[in-house]
């Protein structure tokens, strides 16, 4: 691409500029959630550039619903709210292929990024979740504000932690990830650099600031030393956050099964860890266990393989053959038409208690629906 070529996809505009290459989501309406266009255009855009030698870096932001378009309060405040699952509630109703389509190129996406052999650059302000943590996590800068809301909270909607989550969630400190994974607690930019989740939490005042400097930079070597002096060493200290979010407090979540992990939690008697119990006892049982299982596998898993993992597991809940289940009657379908369809807030899960769970059930999740060589992404390096 041409100095300054732009390309304003409806929901992703991108650009070239002295030499870095600039992504904004602009789906503000809908919180950035990622459609399959969003997808796609995300995909095409960064493998053009990783072969362009005119990009040297590339860097990625939302925007939001509060400024007027083409103003800088417009750009910054969300970056992304994951996946658009109002889509995947339609197609699996409808039996779109669009829903296969979307799940494999997204994984091929988030593999894309974690391997990027240039410098990417994620501003994560505002709310990031789900999706919007696979197209972060793998940058090689990610930089959180005291706006951020940072989540993976499938199991509300009967999912799993998903575009890679089982990878970045397993390498936490101690079990904080199992904490994250299975409540889908919001976590702040402080919190997500004490775990490891983000690099750096700058006020979310001076992201204008930094954006436009990207720019001028000119160079990879003078890039990189811009950002050593004047994003890394003008960090908020978030030192106090390490004690603060004590991973100590988390070790329930190193118990070896959901039932074990509840009860420990409400027998400790502290309100923090009768929260953590009551939320789980919300999440859908069924995928508690499920996910259980998946962060301790991934973390012995480099990333292609857990993103084939995730490949396995997502068919699993919107086709849930072992269950004999698809369609309204998955896990997932009835988690979103909760949230996000008929707005009550009330799913009914299947097993509806923890207890209820059994290995038979979880099992066959891990099985791939994929005879050897055929799956969607066997050529995830």
């Amino acid at each position: 691409m041409n100095e300054n070529n732009t390309s304003n996809i409806t929901e992703v505009h991108t650009t070239v500029a002295g030499g870095m290459g600039l992504i904004t989501l602009n789906r503000p309406k809908a919180l950035n959630a990622l459609s399959l266009p969003m997808v796609q255009a995300l995909l095409t855009t960064l493998q053009a550039w990783r072969d362009d030698p005119a990009v040297f870096a590339v860097a990625i932001r939302g925007s939001n619903k509060t400024g007027q378009p083409g103003s800088p309060e417009a750009l910054f405040g969300g970056f992304c709210a994951g996946g658009d699952i109002r889509f995947f509630h339609q197609a699996a109703l409808s039996g779109d292929a669009a829903l296969d389509t979307f799940f494999t190129d997204e994984y091929t996406l988030n593999h894309l990024i974690h391997n990027y052999p240039k410098p990417y650059v994620a501003f994560m302000d505002g709310i990031v979740m789900g999706g919007g943590m696979g197209i972060s996590q793998g940058a090689s800068l990610r930089i959180v504000t005291e706006t951020t809301k940072m989540a993976m909270p499938e199991t509300g909607i009967g999912l799993f932690p998903d575009v890679g989550g089982g990878y970045f969630l397993s390498r936490c400190p101690g079990h904080v990830g199992e904490y994250l994974a299975l409540t889908g607690d919001v976590i702040s930019g402080a919190q997500a650099v004490a775990w490891g989740l983000a690099d750096v939490c700058v006020p979310s005042a001076r992201l204008p600031e930094l954006w436009a400097a990207m720019q001028t930079q000119g160079s990879l070597d003078a890039l990189q030393q811009w950002i050593a002096s004047n994003v890394i060493a003008d960090s908020i200290d978030s030192t106090g956050a390490t004690a603060t979010f004590d991973i100590n407090d988390y070790a329930a979540f190193g118990l070896g099964s959901i039932p074990a992990i509840v009860a420990a939690l409400e027998a400790s008697g502290t309100k923090p860890a009768r929260a953590m119990a009551a939320t789980l006892r919300h999440r859908s049982p069924l995928m508690l266990h499920v996910v259980l299982e998946q962060i301790r596998r991934a973390r012995d898993m480099g990333l292609a393989d857990d993103l084939r993992m995730e490949r396995d597991l997502v068919q699993h809940c919107f086709y849930t053959a072992h269950l004999d289940r698809s369609g309204v009657s998955s896990e997932t379908v009835e988690g979103i038409r909760a949230l996000a369809i008929d707005k009550d807030h009330k799913p009914v899960w299947n097993p509806a208690r923890i207890a209820d769970v059994t290995p038979d059930m979880v099992a066959p999740f891990f099985v791939s629906p994929w005879p050897a060589g055929t799956h969607p992404l066997k050529d995830l390096a």
